[in-house]
């Protein structure tokens, strides 16, 4: 593993590059494939998911016979963790609600704000080294709860044209309403420009690969709104000698295990701690099942020392976590103020896997620097704000005069007129 010690502040930008590679080629290929499902739909997409996913569909919806079949695939000691959890997810997001503002902002003047769920919105659920079935909780039950009224749910099939049981039951659960045998770029660009079988939509959810990020983001020149670009998952820790070093390695390696290009950096304000990370990294990685690919986002891992919790939150707020664990005695000082981090978990007995699954708290969260200006997913994202206003005779003889003197100083004389002709009724 890479160890740092005490690095400066200038060179702090290069120290925390994240291990992604250029778009440059991924873009023409993302923008070949747009191209031609937006001309051929269906068609373009079987081609396209024959050569990527090396597998041909007769169709690419799940029928109700797949999902039935997913449901008895499916362990009962499963069904009720994803119970547990689409629960507590529920819970959280429930609480998320807000009810209108409203203001009279002068006599006669009354404005309010409306919240309104999004249609039509499509999640993408990564089914390729792991199928994201947890991600289906995050994503629809806050959908569900906005009340957005149509669903629609890609994910890539295997090699047999089938999408994993967990997936299909998770899916059917929460109340996806339309299920797709579709993955990559080509879900993308499907549910972008809507297909014979793909129903076009508002707006995409969903973490991916960069070929899935970058797709995400052409989508967003055709009028679809994204949640956020998404990219390789990623995990910051600070932690000092109030650590646990094992359970440190575990999360560290929890997030390796995601993808070779994750990154997972630990920095801490102890060199002892740091020895004892590397040790237990290395103890635990060799019984991994996914010790391939972890192994690969060691690679690009860094153990960075430096000398107080005040350089710490410095170094912290300028790589913007995704996830970020806070292992310290002075909890505190990094919960109160942390600026950029996608999610926060707090004390040795607070895992990231606990967000991912289960506490309740969303795990689709702004990856690669976002974090500094994106949310996580919540319930808003999947809602937009509106606003109302209602003026009576009163109120446009109160506000009247300011508008059009306004609307003159600017040269915009109809718009003047518009309040003049009101007025001299009132």
């Amino acid at each position: 593993m890479n160890k740092i010690y005490n690095p400066k502040p200038t060179d702090w930008n290069q120290l925390l590059k994240r291990p992604t590679q250029t778009v440059a080629d991924i873009e023409g290929t993302v923008a070949d494939v747009f191209d031609a499902i937006s001309t051929k739909g269906d068609q373009a997409v079987a081609a396209y998911t024959e050569k990527f996913d090396g597998v041909a569909l007769d169709t690419i919806l799940v029928s109700e016979k797949e999902i039935e079949a997913a449901v008895h695939l499916v362990s009962d000691e499963l069904k009720d963790a994803i119970q547990l959890a689409k629960g507590n997810i529920s819970r959280f997001h429930e609480a998320q609600k807000t009810t209108k503002v409203q203001v009279e902002t002068m006599n006669g003047v009354d404005c309010w704000q409306e919240k309104r769920p999004i249609q039509k919105v499509g999640l993408y659920i990564p089914g390729g080294t792991a199928p994201l079935f947890s991600t289906i909780l995050m994503l629809v039950l806050p959908a569900k709860i906005a009340g957005c009224k149509e669903i629609v749910l890609c994910s890539p099939p295997n090699a047999a044209g089938e999408i994993h049981p967990a997936i299909l039951y998770t899916a059917n659960l929460c109340g996806v309403t339309k299920i797709c045998k579709v993955g990559g770029i080509q879900a993308i660009a499907g549910m972008t420009f809507g297909t014979e079988s793909i129903p076009q939509v508002y707006k995409i959810f969903g973490p991916g690969n960069q070929f899935v990020t970058v797709a995400k983001q052409l989508a967003t020149k055709y009028g679809v709104a994204i949640d956020m670009p998404a990219g390789p998952s990623e995990l910051l820790i600070v932690a000092d000698d109030s650590a646990n070093a094992a359970y440190v390695a575990s999360d560290l390696l929890s997030q390796a295990e995601h993808g070779k290009d994750s990154q997972v950096i630990l920095v801490a304000t102890s060199k002892k701690l740091i020895d004892a990370v590397e040790l237990e990294v290395e103890k635990q990685l060799a019984v991994l099942p996914r010790v391939e690919i972890a192994t690969e986002a060691i690679k690009n891992s860094k153990l960075i020392y430096v000398e107080n919790d005040k350089i710490a939150l410095n170094l912290i707020d300028e790589y913007g976590p995704e996830h970020f664990i806070v292992c310290v005695h002075d909890e505190d000082f990094y919960v109160s103020n942390v600026a950029n981090a996608g999610s926060v978990f707090i004390g040795n007995y607070t895992p990231e896997s606990a967000g991912d699954y289960a506490s309740g708290t969303n795990h689709t969260l702004p990856t690669n620097g976002y974090a500094k200006n994106y949310s996580g997913v919540n319930l808003d994202t999947f809602m937009k704000n509106m606003t109302f206003q209602k003026i009576s005779k009163q109120g446009i003889q109160a506000i009247g005069n300011a508008i059009e003197l306004m609307a003159e100083a600017e040269g915009l004389q109809a718009h003047k007129n518009a309040v003049t002709l009101r007025l001299n009724e009132a």
